[in-house]
């Protein structure tokens, strides 16, 4: 049973990132997976197009974290 509940706030991408791949070998790592993740799903990319997510921004606002763990499940 997990004791944390997952807050929807704007992370840093890498620290999502971490969250999601917390056996990532490295920062950059998880970040590749979590990307891959992303890409993966058409419906998450049209999603986060829609709301206006900038593929060069360092952060994931509220939003964009909200519809990642809607289409990936929350983070373990």
């Amino acid at each position: 049973m997990k004791d944390t509940v997952f807050e929807i706030r704007a992370y840093g991408k890498s620290e999502l990132a971490l969250l999601y791949f917390p056996h990532a070998r490295s920062t950059r790592g998880a970040l590749c997976n979590l990307n891959y993740w992303i890409r993966q799903n058409a419906e998450l990319c049209t999603a986060l197009k829609d709301c206006g997510m900038s593929s060069k921004g360092k952060f994931y606002t509220p939003k964009e974290v909200a519809l990642i763990s809607h289409f990936l499940g929350e983070p373990l």
